[in-house]
């Protein structure tokens, strides 16, 4: 009994079916941008109809696009970066081309490790997370004359374009706001600093703040604490653990917050009422949480589809991109932060 095998779809039978010419599938595949949103739907059906698969190895080989952004951040196993891969991701889409996805989980030499895979996969352009990445990372990049963009953080002395925030600004907006409600007993909890130049700029930016109001916070009450709801929530143990506790906790990302005001109710200790919580990044659900969340909103979204242009233009026009965009921060002063008269008195 003999088995008959399904004949593969070429880019001709892409074409008929989809009633535009063999170049235009061509010139859909490997320059987007030259056409029409409506022609690429039909292309992108008649593909999808037919199976086919491009032979991208063969492409590459002669020089053609592979129609594919590298994206790496440092985590993807928390909500820190999900916004911001995500209107990425669409934004790119929307522009013709596709993500290649991976994290490096805070290693600067697992990002170079990925960033050479991802090169060798010929991807059209790569975007990082941050201004700090290893002289491997960024030698090999301009060897490769590779279209970049660094996500997340402004910085106007950046070695490649950048689309980000500016995370100091955001960590003196909290601390300020801190300082001008009266709190002079304050305690920070941030991430692991080293290697991690969000979170540091953040924490210097608080420290400034708060130096500025005259506050400067304990050793003991300055702690480091991974990503995660349930380590914060253990780490408010020792921020309380005497009878001088603080008055109001600065967390350097809103995931540690939650994890804060999780572990004082754990306690028996009100937010606001007997203690103050502050976050940066207004992550999605910090709105909702009870209390509401003071924080400093980040706005990835915007990050993300700015970023998407400027790397999606750099690979277009084969040339450096070096106009940055600067997203400033904001102050989003919710339920979760009051003034030091407002609290309970102990």
């Amino acid at each position: 009994m003999s088995v008959k095998k399904n004949k593969k779809a070429d880019i001709l039978a892409v074409a008929k079916a989809a009633r535009v010419s063999p170049s235009t599938v061509s010139r859909s595949f490997n320059h987007p941008e030259l056409v029409k949103a409506n022609t690429r739907k039909k292309i992108d059906a008649a593909v999808r109809r037919l199976g086919y698969i491009r032979n991208r190895a063969a492409q590459t080989i002669h020089g053609i696009r592979s129609g594919t952004i590298g994206l790496i951040v440092p985590t993807i196993d928390h909500a820190i970066f999900a916004e911001l891969v995500q209107s990425f991701s669409d934004a790119v889409e929307e522009l013709g081309f596709t993500i290649l996805l991976a994290s490096h989980g805070y290693s600067l030499d697992r990002e170079y490790a990925l960033t050479r895979k991802m090169l060798e996969h010929r991807v059209d352009g790569m975007a990082l997370i941050g201004i700090e990445h290893s002289e491997d990372t960024y030698g090999l990049l301009a060897q490769q004359a590779m279209p970049s963009v660094l996500l997340w953080n402004y910085a106007k002395d950046a070695r490649l374009t950048c689309v980000g925030s500016d995370n100091l600004a955001a960590g003196k907006l909290i601390g300020t706001h801190i300082a001008n409600l009266g709190h002079r007993n304050v305690a920070t909890l941030f991430p692991p600093l080293a290697g991690n130049d969000r979170a540091q700029l953040r924490f210097d930016g608080v420290t400034q703040a708060l130096a500025e109001g005259g506050v400067v916070p304990r050793n003991d009450w300055t702690l480091e604490t991974p990503y995660s709801v349930a380590a914060a929530k253990e780490a408010v143990d020792a921020l309380i653990s005497d009878a001088a506790r603080p008055t109001a906790i600065i967390c350097g990302n809103d995931v540690l917050a939650w994890g804060v005001i999780h572990g004082l109710m754990r306690k028996g200790l009100r937010v606001p009422q007997d203690l103050s919580v502050t976050g940066i990044g207004d992550f999605k659900g910090s709105k909702e949480f009870e209390p509401g969340l003071t924080t400093v909103r980040i706005p990835a979204r915007q990050i993300g589809a700015q970023g998407a242009k400027r790397i999606v233009e750099a690979v277009i026009s084969e040339a450096p991109v070096v106009v940055g965009d600067l997203i400033p921060p904001e102050l989003i002063v919710r339920a979760t932060s009051a003034d030091l008269s407002n609290l309970t008195k102990f």
